[in-house]
């Protein structure tokens, strides 16, 4: 099969964000789009002749036609091997397992993660590195600046290659192996969790939830909870990955999971629920009657982790994005290990899990992970909760009041207003970084702001230093607010607000979460002035 050098010009949209290249699926489908986006990414790997690349993503629209072109331009650029998940299936954490566990140079991962699927939802493209983590900023610019200048990109034309067969054939000189997408993962989580103990706790009668939201998780979790671990059939619903997720909107919070949290809620709850997300990488905790948020489920998974075998030996540290609660910071303090704040993006805790300075890592926005590898995982956060309350014999939610009697409880919440005008949006940051050195010692409703602050990181691994990472009011009263725009949508600007408030005295842990944060969701709309500025007077969605 002969390589064929196609010409081509830029498109000027291609610029990478913290997770790759995220669109509409009808930007993707614009001729030469997604081949141009391929072509920049495979200039940029250095060493791509003869080595072994991975490809799969989370069955989302258009994932499999996106697969067939990526494998016959990897055929291209001389790639020896390619491991390619069954029917172009590879859930984010399972891609980067596969590529840790065969050495491979890196990997190609096809997903949007939590943003909606169908023909008129997202699609998104993003590189791997050879550590199973995402693609560095340094490694994304040169994409974007190889995108921006683009003439021809290469292919081998030839027929496509029998996604549903596990087994090999060739394009070219370069093999092609269909893999089974689950195989590699479930070995590793059988080298970290006791599955013994989790199949003792199935088998006294413990029952479970595990919304699969018809995306990438579902295979893997009945494959582990139903197939391995001996939960009772049915524990997995909506277990089948469609391309447009059932109609689910497949992030993991209590208003998409809507279904679950009314079961946890309800009379008959079992004893556990949770959930996953579109690519896999983000995890929904409900204990029975009780939402965990992903702040205190990082802090307890951190306090407890010991007790499953891959953590025995206790932990190097954790780190948590700069939104997430302070909840883990006590746990690490008590634990005596290292605790690190940085930037929302898994990359900056890749270096520090490279680096051993940390065991585990997790995010506000559900996502959770540990030294495994290089993405955050969303069964593996389940499995260590089965873990726990196998050991500890304890239902969850007592396990979460335990955790705040002994560290006290942050009261947190999340305000998101999605698809705004982005000049407005940006424009409201502008005015808060300018009003920041005015703040301190004004009083808003029943707070005063003690300090605040447009964070920056210092990586410690590397010294790079990223600004502007979100702006961070403290109040006296040991409240907190930040603000950042987020980088996951693919239409307008999505403003984020975080509301957190501690409370150390046990009996005032079992309040409403919105009228512990009501002075300070007040105080932060004045600060920010959101409805003057966004003409919104309510987020579109409360987590």
């Amino acid at each position: 099969m002969a390589t064929t050098r196609v010409p081509t010009t830029p498109f000027s949209d291609q610029r990478p964000g913290t997770s790759g290249l995220r669109k509409k699926v009808k930007v993707f489908q614009q001729p030469r789009y997604v081949e141009n986006f391929i072509q920049a990414i495979f200039d940029n790997v250095e060493g791509a002749k003869g080595s072994t690349l991975v490809i799969g993503g989370d069955g989302r629209y258009y994932n499999e036609a996106v697969v067939q072109t990526a494998l016959k331009m990897a055929a291209a650029h001389g790639f020896a091997r390619i491991l390619v998940g069954q029917k172009g299936l590879l859930s984010t954490p399972a891609a980067s397992c596969v590529i840790r566990k065969h050495k491979a140079i890196g990997g190609l991962v096809l997903s949007a993660s939590h943003n909606p699927g169908g023909p008129d939802g997202d699609f998104g493209i993003k590189f791997n590195m050879s550590h199973g983590g995402p693609a560095p900023e340094s490694f994304t610019e040169a994409v974007f600046k190889r995108a921006s200048a683009i003439t021809e990109y290469a292919i081998v034309e030839g027929a496509d290659i029998d996604l549903t067969r596990i087994g090999e054939s060739k394009i070219g000189d370069t093999v092609v192996h269909v893999i089974d997408p689950v195989a590699d993962y479930a070995e590793l989580m059988e080298q970290l969790i006791d599955f013994n103990a989790v199949s003792e706790l199935f088998r006294s009668g413990f029952r479970m939830r595990f919304d699969a939201l018809n995306a990438i998780t579902g295979p893997y979790a009945k494959a582990i909870l139903e197939g391995r671990l001996g939960a009772p059939a049915g524990t997995v619903v909506n277990g089948e990955p469609m391309p447009d997720f059932g109609g689910h909107h497949p992030d993991p919070n209590p208003v998409h999971a809507h279904d679950l949290m009314e079961l946890m809620m309800g009379p008959d709850a079992p004893d556990f629920g949770a959930a996953s997300d579109g690519d896999g990488d983000r995890n929904m905790i409900v204990a029975r009657g009780l939402f965990v948020t992903p702040s205190d489920s990082l802090a307890i998974l951190t306090s407890h982790a010991h007790l499953a075998p891959g953590y025995a030996k206790g932990l190097s540290g954790v780190a948590r994005s700069m939104p997430t609660s302070r909840a883990a910071d006590r746990v690490a303090k008590k634990l005596g290990i290292n605790f690190f704040e940085t930037p929302t993006g898994w990359k900056f805790f890749a270096n520090l899990l490279d680096a051993g300075l940390i065991t585990l890592c997790g995010e506000e926005s559900a996502g959770t992970g540990s030294n495994h590898i290089r993405e955050k995982d969303g069964l593996w956060a389940v499995l260590l909760w089965l873990n726990i309350l196998a050991v500890t014999k304890k239902p969850a939610d007592q396990i979460v009041r335990e955790h705040w009697a002994a560290y006290g409880r942050d009261y947190y919440t999340r305000h998101d207003y999605e698809e705004l005008e982005t000049a407005p949006a940006n424009e409201l940051m502008d005015a808060l970084r300018a009003k920041l050195s005015t703040l301190p010692g004004q009083r808003f409703g029943e707070l005063t702001v003690q300090e605040c602050d447009d964070f920056a990181y210092t990586d410690p691994v590397d010294q790079s230093v990223t600004p502007k990472q979100g702006i961070r009011i403290l109040f006296k009263e040991d409240a907190r607010a930040v603000f950042r725009l987020s980088g996951t949508g693919t239409s307008g600007a999505t403003l984020r607000v975080y509301l957190e408030r501690f409370e150390p005295n046990a009996e005032r842990h079992n309040l409403p979460t919105a009228g512990v944060l009501a002075p300070v969701t007040e105080a932060a709309n004045a600060i920010a002035e959101i409805a003057k500025r966004t003409g919104r007077n309510e987020p579109s969605v409360i987590t």
